[in-house]
């Protein structure tokens, strides 16, 4: 065997051989090097332009779905270049400690931050740059943002040759000159002017440790978004980093921490500057910054104007009327529940308002619902069918006890307890007590998993909540509560909201076009169609809100709201829809502070929300026909039935009296009503002895009454007893789901 691999392997030299004479080894030799040629050196810039200026850079232009102009994002050609040797010490240390440690080490990679990078990458799935500072000088001043291997081989290339013609000094000074920090401000000294309206060379620690910050993100990172809080987490964490490096000590550190940064004025020019910032930052992600600020990108968006600017008014003439209610802000947003469009975002009254911190953005921040998220509670209990609009859930004092947990003994906004209800009353009328039995029955863990399934991201771990999260114990953002209302007006798919319609350059190329596609199916039509029928019922709401309020539409019966208001009255919010239209509106305070009296949303937002719902039906009026309606439909799954009034049971033959109904198919009550029972009695007072109530045998005694309606937790309600009862108490962990 051994003679015959020699001689396998001799002619395999031999075809080598013979291959490298013909003429098919140098056509093989030139075509990989006009392959090469042509995806890497082509067109590849030179090195030696980075000490040139950009020319001709072409504006991006952001616009509403009509094609109407919201903002159009350039660069200044007259920049302000700085020398490194005028430069404070701590702006380049900044600089370095944020961006690339190593920076004097290496000669253009940092082979820990790639492995890093990669790791992060493929292991925890969490996207990171491994990037140097001259990687990001030749890529943010040379290339495109692009992601693919052409790009990144080409940046290789020119980050070496970068490291050879220039020296360290030279790249840290080119960087600081021409890597974006936002807006229009590229390299530090127009950040310096941009941000605090001064030279660089006279920034403070902490304000270089902002400006340092910047690079990584400038949209999300600016002091200017819709998030500037996220600025200053930006600035401590580079501040953190030269303490770590050594190029300043902790006190220094901590005193930068601690100064206030005043900004300069910023700039009006820009039309519903909110959802602006909100698309910018995700146009960022995907293209990059300088792409957007000199690539000349066509951006059609979602946003009608039209409906946006009313929004705007209506937020800002509203709130102004709330100042004796210590109310400073409000928000609004517009969405397609069938497409998840955002037509509106108003993330303040005042986007340039400093009293009251109008940059920061409403709609995607966290606040507490209050009750605007009991429908997501009920809709699970109609899928799992353990209520229907009929079960009744007596409103009567009731406690709950969890192992390690004290004793909770919810009430109502009004202080009043309502005695017997109907889930569709409990609902429209927002009662506390039957909300929490229903989420005692549903469970903690399906909830958040049904409530997170539809749209709500801030809802984690069950071990972090309680009952009281039906009530608004956990914080939301108006846009997950956007989405997943809208699975309600959707019939139970969810479409999550979108802000782009088209991404095109200048030359008329489309990078993106968003095309609408069906989202999931979260639920089934029949329960979103029941809660969507119960929030559109005035009749339902009219014990706590009246005949006549603000969630009324005129000349539209058929949208369906919800109001929530927190029991510290720091949040007020109303939700409603149609399946067309969906508008949330909130005002409260940004500095979380409580507003002085708020009447259970009527008088907060529903104002607000009452306005811009009536603009947007009757602009769908003018566009469709007069009083156009859109109802929303029955699903073939739901049937109606008569019902007894109180007990929400089948009439029968008992002669009660009755009201009509709708239920899931297989779900209308079977059980006759008979209110005669036979019930537990304390010997000593003559109290109704309560489920959980810990009464000795010898203390009580069995009494037949005439009139006792028993709900869905087995509580009961004596009408005809001499004496009421103690509040109802339950085990959680002894109940059967």
């Amino acid at each position: 065997m051994k003679p015959r691999k020699r001689k396998i392997r001799t002619r395999r030299k031999s075809k080598l051989l013979s291959l490298f004479k013909e003429k098919k080894f140098w056509l093989l030799i030139f075509f990989v090097g006009l392959a090469a040629y042509w995806l890497v050196f082509k067109d590849l810039p030179s090195p030696t332009s980075l000490t040139s200026s950009k020319i001709n850079p072409v504006s991006t232009k952001i616009l509403d779905r009509n094609g109407k102009l919201l903002y159009e994002i350039y660069v200044q050609k007259n920049r302000t270049p700085v020398k490194l040797s005028e430069l404070p010490e701590y702006i380049k240390q900044a600089t370095i400690a944020s961006e690339d440690k190593d920076f004097y080490k290496h000669a253009g990679f940092d082979l820990r931050g790639i492995a890093r990078a990669l790791f992060n990458t493929v292991f925890r799935r969490k996207l990171q740059g491994g990037s140097t500072i001259t990687q990001q000088l030749a890529k943010n001043a040379l290339l495109t943002q692009e992601r693919t291997i052409q790009r990144k081989i080409r940046e290789a290339l020119l980050t070496l040759a970068i490291e050879l013609i220039y020296s360290k000094d030279t790249i840290l000074e080119m960087y600081l000159n021409q890597i974006p920090y936002g807006g229009t401000a590229y390299g530090i000294g127009a950040a310096a002017e941009n941000y605090f309206g001064k030279n660089a060379a006279d920034l403070t620690l902490a304000q270089a440790a902002l400006l340092a910050g910047l690079p990584a993100s400038p949209t999300r990172y600016s002091p200017f978004g819709s998030q500037p809080a996220l600025a200053k987490k930006r600035q401590e964490y580079v501040l953190d980093q030269m303490v770590t490096v050594k190029f300043i000590k902790t006190d220094q550190a901590e005193e930068a921490k601690k100064e206030i940064l005043t900004y300069k004025e910023h700039g009006k020019g820009i039309k519903a500057p909110h959802f602006v910032m909100y698309v910018k930052e995700r146009l960022e992600e995907e293209y990059g910054q300088p792409v957007i600020e000199q690539g000349g990108l066509r951006v059609t968006t979602t946003l009608d104007l039209d409906l946006q600017e009313f929004a705007q008014q209506a937020v800002a003439s509203e709130v102004a009327k709330l100042k004796k209610e210590k109310v400073s802000n409000g928000s609004a947003l517009i969405t397609n529940p069938k497409t998840g469009e955002i037509l509106a975002m108003v993330g303040s009254k005042d986007y340039f308002d400093k009293e009251i911190d109008g940059n920061v953005n409403v709609t995607t921040s966290l606040r507490q619902p209050g009750s605007a998220i009991k429908p997501l509670n009920y809709v699970l209990g109609f899928y799992k069918k353990i209520i229907t609009p009929a079960s009744l859930v007596l409103d009567i004092p009731t406690c709950f006890r969890s192992p390690g947990q004290p004793l909770y003994c919810p009430g109502n906004y009004d202080g009043q307890f309502h005695g017997p209800t109907q889930v569709r009353f409990a609902l429209g009328n927002s009662f506390n007590i039957p909300a929490v039995k229903t989420l005692a029955f549903n469970g903690l863990e399906d909830f958040i998993a049904t409530a997170s399934a539809m749209g709500i991201s801030t809802f984690k771990d069950p071990k972090n909540y309680g009952l009281s999260l039906t009530l608004g114990g956990g914080e939301v953002k108006m846009v997950d509560l956007a989405t997943a209302f809208g699975v309600l007006a959707n019939q139970g798919i969810r479409q999550d909201l979108v802000s782009l319609l088209k991404v095109e350059d200048y030359t008329g190329k489309i990078l993106e076009d968003s095309a609408i596609e069906e989202g999931n199916r979260i639920l089934p039509p029949e329960p979103c169609y029941l809660i969507s029928h119960i929030l559109l019922d005035n009749n339902a709401r009219s014990a706590m809100f009246g005949e006549s309020s603000y969630l009324i539409v005129k000349g539209h019966p058929e949208v369906a709201v919800k109001t929530g208001t927190t029991n510290d009255r720091r949040d007020n919010w109303t939700i409603g829809y149609t399946p067309s239209f969906l508008v949330v509106t909130w005002v409260g305070n940004n500095d979380n502070k409580p507003m002085s009296y708020v009447a259970s949303g009527v008088t907060g937002a529903s104002p607000i929300w009452n306005k811009i719902m009536r603009f947007a039906l009757e602009k769908q009026d003018r566009e469709k026909g007069k009083n156009f309606q859109e109802w929303p439909v029955k699903p073939d799954g739901v049937v109606g039935s008569p019902i007894c009034q109180t007990s929400g049971l089948s009439p029968g033959d008992s002669g009660c009296s009755t009201r009509f109904e709708y239920f899931i198919e297989g779900t209308v009550p079977q059980e006759t009503e008979n209110l005669k029972r036979t019930i537990a009695v304390n010997k000593e007072n003559g109290q109704p002895i309560q489920p959980g109530q810990n009464i000795p045998p010898e203390k009580t005694e069995n009494q037949e009454h005439q009139q006792v309606l028993t709900d869905i937790s087995g509580s009961f309600l004596c009408l005809d007893c001499s004496f009421p009862s103690d509040p109802a108490i339950f085990n959680l962990g002894d109940l059967k789901r």
